[in-house]
């Protein structure tokens, strides 16, 4: 009885709010974010996979009411109905007062997403930064998986005193190196534990075994580096063709920096 009631509950989760994209709003007070950036929004689209083009134009339709002073792409955009220069043009369309940046994930072929994002006005990130603003300096790495990430060098440009935003795809790089140049981290890749035990790690019970060495602790929500960088892992919008989402509700991120000082 218990084990057909689970799994009912699980077949509804997976069957409504597991295919629905939450819009899910975060505040990050920290006393290195700049006074001036006290209220500043950073929308952050991690994942897509298999999202429909259309469910991408409708994500990209909210983070334009959301009104974000910066976009910040995680990685992962193989497919949304005609590969990354779609999902590109797609999301080339918000609105930023910052611009948009991105960094590849393990399922990219890094040269045709950067190429895709150069012809739409993305600036790739690939081991390599940018000072968005007096104060606020981005950096991006490269896969962890795939290629070389290396978090020193992509955050050398950054000058003392600065913000430094770090985007790294696969969160484990916060604990394989020296995450703490980086004020806060932004990653994706574990798309929540895609299939859960309620909202607990389960990596038995998909095909995706072993996509982090750290468990729960990267799942999905706030951790720490292992210097004690806050690090900031989203579930991702899109899920692998053919394979459900289970208590892992996907997730665009609406970032509002607080000055907490």
């Amino acid at each position: 009885m218990l084990g057909s009631a689970a799994i009912l509950i699980f077949l509804f989760s997976a069957l409504t709010f597991d295919r629905m994209i939450e819009y899910k709003q975060v505040s990050f007070y920290s006393a290195e974010v700049p006074a001036w950036m006290e209220g500043y929004k950073i929308a952050f689209i991690t994942d897509t996979h298999a999202l429909p083009a259309n469910e991408l134009e409708k994500a990209a339709e909210r983070l334009n009411e959301w009104k974000p002073d910066l976009l910040v792409l995680g990685g992962d955009f193989p497919s949304a109905g005609g590969g990354p220069e779609r999902s590109m043009e797609i999301l080339s369309k918000v609105a930023t007062v910052d611009g948009i940046y991105g960094v590849e994930g393990n399922h990219d072929n890094y040269a045709e997403l950067f190429a895709a994002m150069e012809k739409y006005s993305v600036r790739p990130l690939s081991n390599s930064g940018v000072r968005v603003r007096e104060g606020f300096y981005l950096a991006g790495v490269e896969d962890l998986w795939n290629r070389d990430p290396d978090v020193k060098k992509a955050a050398e440009g950054a000058r003392p005193g600065d913000f430094v935003l770090l985007i790294a795809h696969n969160p484990d790089v916060a604990m394989k190196q020296d995450a703490s140049p980086a004020g806060l981290v932004l990653s994706g890749h574990t798309h929540g534990g895609q299939i859960t035990l309620f909202g607990l790690w389960a990596p038995a019970l998909w095909p995706g075994k072993g996509i982090t060495s750290y468990g729960q602790r990267f799942m999905a929500g706030w951790a720490r580096s292992r210097d004690g960088a806050p690090v900031y892992v989203s579930r991702g919008a899109g899920t692998f063709e053919g394979v459900p989402r289970v208590f892992a509700r996907p997730e665009v991120t609406l970032m509002t920096l607080r000055d907490g000082k």
